[in-house]
């Protein structure tokens, strides 16, 4: 009998390692076919946003720009994406692990956003102050973006997007007279701010267009009959494509589209505008919060941050109300720059000092450099403060930290060192090319990803600034506070704005009461939440759910805790959901519990 049992007991660890081998071979297939799949999806993806395909730094579409305001296009993107969907729900999420079924999870998630997105009529409002082609097609026709101009095909791939352009502009006028019949339009406030930037680039003579930057700057490798070539090309492209474009834009604003604009300002005042808030709301968390829940979270950080404002007042030895050292802020000469060239060199010299501070809390870095540029003078009225644009994993393009020069007043020196943090190092430029740089990622998630992390994130950030040292002096701790207060109200304004009926007019005065932050910044402000509904939402929401990870696992390990571990962690995925985030950090914490 005992041999008997013993045979019984070999024949079932038989079977099951018979099972568990053919699982793993399962699982193995699987995942084979997800890695395909991937592979096939962002390949198509390109064609379709050949923009996104330049931005990473893949030229073969670098001469496309698509109608992806019509019809047509807009029906492709949404069969796309409902086969894409069909195609990955064809394959067992039950037979895949760890990356993979991130990956799925992701995946899947990214195309029923987007699909749920098609009930909204974006398209009828394709332009305003702070986003748009016009906007953007001057940055790559400037030369100074993403658009490359070193080679005689770099140049002759811009004049096909230069016809591609025209078409997109004539098309946003017809969805905009769409709009107008359906009672779907931008308030007029935003719309009076596109004005001078059409204007900007109707222009007599095309060498003093922005569009002729290439040509004054072309390699001198390119010459002789190709030089003559294309400077005449680019002269006649300005002159009869590119200034009409413009033109017919502006006259059609001014003219029929102002006039029809609302005097509202909310989202919700759409036509289905509350739904529409509140998708924004959550695509732009990634969490099921409520406008009020986050009314409310924002009210509560406005009153926490005054408090350690007050310290800060306290330990510069300023006596008087919090109003009063805001005026005084705004007002001392010794807090701001005079000249441009000034604040951006003052950029560069930080950016040394904050890389050599960074391996205290990092271990992990990205490859690729970032240089300092001010904002085009075009767009810096109208512009943020500062922003940053990515470079390409191969290094062939830098990442770009611009920073607004046209009112200096709005650029204090101590605010400084939590706006580079921000825009570059730890923040947007150390995180998005760290994902762009793991080649085990699909490319879906190397060059994907949402507001909610990557502003969470570069938040988050700026909270490291006094742990690494950075922010020792009193007024530049108040820099910090102070960039903090900003997107504290942004929570309290643009809710208040597109959910609980605010006038502009009452945003603008609660930011300038409760801030530093000089008025044509507040303005600027206000008005991109107008234009850009829910997306200043991320930042605070994304902060809090990693500072909430940062501090469950601080609890939980104790002397254990490693801030460089932790911060890998959250970096080596990509940009993921926040919702995503949680369930992979707290997988995280148990394997090092785990693990000792």
């Amino acid at each position: 009998m005992k041999n008997l049992s013993g045979i019984v007991a070999a024949l079932a660890a038989c079977v099951l390692m018979a099972g568990a081998a053919a699982a793993q071979t399962e699982g193995a297939a699987e995942a084979a076919k997800l890695h395909q799949l991937f592979a096939d999806f962002f390949e198509e993806s390109l064609e379709l946003n050949p923009i996104q395909a330049t931005a990473i730094g893949d030229p073969r579409y670098n001469d496309l720009l698509p109608n992806f305001l019509g019809a047509e296009s807009r029906a492709a993107g949404e069969r796309f994406d409902r086969r894409w969907l069909a195609q990955i729900q064809k394959i067992d999420r039950d037979l895949l692990s760890g990356q993979d079924r991130l990956s799925y999870d992701i995946f899947v998630y990214n195309r029923e956003i987007s699909l749920e997105g098609n009930r909204f009529p974006q398209h009828l409002i394709p332009i305003n102050q702070m986003f748009g082609l016009h906007s953007f097609f001057a940055q790559l026709g400037s030369g100074g973006s993403i658009q490359p101009f070193a080679t005689e095909k770099n140049y002759r791939d811009f004049l096909g997007r230069i016809a591609g352009f025209a078409v997109l502009m004539d098309q946003a006028v017809a969805n905009m007279r769409d709009g107008i019949e359906l009672g779907v339009v931008q308030p007029k406030p935003l719309m009076e701010k596109t004005l001078p930037q059409l204007e900007a680039h109707v222009v007599d003579d095309a060498t003093e267009s922005v569009f002729y930057q290439p040509i004054q700057n072309m390699p001198e490798e390119i010459s002789g009959d190709v030089r003559e070539e294309l400077t005449a090309a680019y002269a006649d492209a300005i002159e009869n494509v590119i200034v009409p474009a413009y033109a017919r834009m502006h006259d059609f604003i001014r003219d029929e589209y102002l006039p029809a604009c609302r005097e509202t300002i909310a989202l919700s005042e759409q036509p289905d505008g509350e739904a529409w808030y509140v998708f924004q709301v959550k695509t732009m968390t990634t969490t099921d919060l409520t406008p009020d829940e986050i009314h409310q979270f924002g009210l509560d950080e406005v009153a926490r941050i005054h408090a350690e404002m007050r310290q800060v007042m306290k330990d510069v030895g300023f006596e008087g109300e919090l109003q009063d050292f805001f005026r005084h802020l705004e007002q001392e000469d010794r807090f701001y720059f005079t000249e441009p060239a000034d604040l951006v060199a003052a950029y560069y010299a930080l950016r040394d000092e904050i890389d050599a501070a960074l391996p205290q809390m990092f271990d992990i870095f990205p490859k690729a450099a970032y240089e300092v540029k001010p904002v085009p003078e075009y767009m810096a009225e109208s512009s943020a403060g500062a922003f940053y644009q990515p470079g390409t994993p191969d290094g062939s393009r830098p990442g770009v930290f611009f920073v607004n020069t046209f009112n200096l007043r709005a650029q204090p020196k101590f605010a400084m060192r939590t706006l580079s943090i921000h825009e570059a190092s730890p923040g947007h430029h150390f995180q998005i090319s760290i994902g762009q740089e793991v080649e085990a990622l699909p490319m879906f998630r190397r060059f994907g990803g949402g507001s909610a992390y990557f502003e969470g994130w570069a938040l988050y950030a700026e909270s490291l600034g006094k742990g690494l040292g950075l922010l020792d002096d009193p007024y530049d701790y108040y820099g910090r506070l102070s960039d903090e207060m900003l997107r504290a109200m942004r929570l309290v304004v643009d809710t208040g704005m597109h959910h609980k009926g605010w006038s502009r007019e009452r945003a603008i005065e609660y930011m300038v009461t409760n801030s530093s932050i000089a008025e044509s910044d507040v303005i600027s402000e206000v008005e991109r939440y107008i234009a850009f509904a829910g997306q200043a939402l991320a930042y605070k929401v994304g902060q809090r759910v990693i500072s909430e990870l940062r501090a469950d696992a601080e609890a939980a390990l104790g002397d254990a805790f490693d801030i460089k571990a932790f911060h890998r962690a959250v970096l080596i995925d990509g940009a993921l959901p926040l919702n995503v985030l949680r369930v992979k950090m707290g997988e995280w914490l148990e394997a090092q519990k785990a693990a000792g």
